[in-house]
């Protein structure tokens, strides 16, 4: 029984340590995304032109409702 315990105090010591070196990585910028922002760029006006199209088709539908309204 005193084995179990003796384990089950290394594995928390050990996982304590795990968690103090991915905390210490996270604060020091080991895991900053460098490299999609400048990827991003090249797919900004895609999602410009695609808003813009949504955009026009929901004025389209909005101008032929209010034709048909003023036809009534």
């Amino acid at each position: 029984m005193s084995v179990i315990y003796f384990l089950i105090s290394i594995s928390v010591f050990v996982a304590g340590i795990f968690l103090y070196i991915f905390i210490k990585s996270v604060k020091s910028g080991q895991f900053d995304d460098a490299y999609t922002p400048s990827v991003r760029m090249l797919f900004d006006d895609e999602l410009k032109t695609e808003k813009k199209t949504e955009k026009q088709a929901e004025e389209k539908q909005g101008e032929e409702i209010n034709q048909k309204e003023n036809q009534i």
